[in-house]
């Protein structure tokens, strides 16, 4: 398997399929290669895990700094194919993304998960993730 970071429109459409296997609100092609320009124009990166040249796990991240993290690694995304969970995937490219992370001067890798998600809540802490707050969010619509 080969660690690939994804970032011209061709690479991107090759990634839709299974990033909509996380985000269900995508639905059009296009549309997803648009925002992920966006975002990359915001320091998104998306890096995948391939096998036979195609994509079986992605980790979208960004190298950010803040008060309360300092220099830290923001996962966006995270997500492998659904056959092939299981088999160690996520946590290499987690992994992969915590030397990168090291490498820009970072001292924490930070992620999100819904509170409901139970399933990714131990799968964070088998990999060595601690939860330590509360994300909020206000509606703004």
């Amino acid at each position: 398997m080969k660690i690939e970071h994804y970032d011209t429109a061709t690479d991107l459409a090759r990634c839709f399929a299974l990033m909509r296997e996380l985000r269900s609100k995508l639905t059009n092609e296009k549309q997803f290669i648009a925002q992920v320009q966006r975002q990359q124009a915001q320091g998104y990166r998306l890096a995948g895990l391939e096998q036979d040249g195609k994509p079986m796990a992605l980790a979208g991240y960004r190298l950010l700094e803040n008060f309360i993290h300092g220099q830290f690694c923001y996962v966006d995304d995270l997500v492998t194919v659904s056959e092939a969970r299981g088999q160690g995937m996520g946590a290499t490219l987690l992994n992969h993304l915590a030397v990168i992370a090291r490498e820009y001067g970072c001292g924490q890798m930070v992620l999100d998960t819904a509170i409901s998600n139970s399933g990714a809540q131990a799968f964070y802490q088998r990999v060595g993730y601690t939860a330590l707050g509360l994300h909020f969010y206000r509606d703004l619509t």
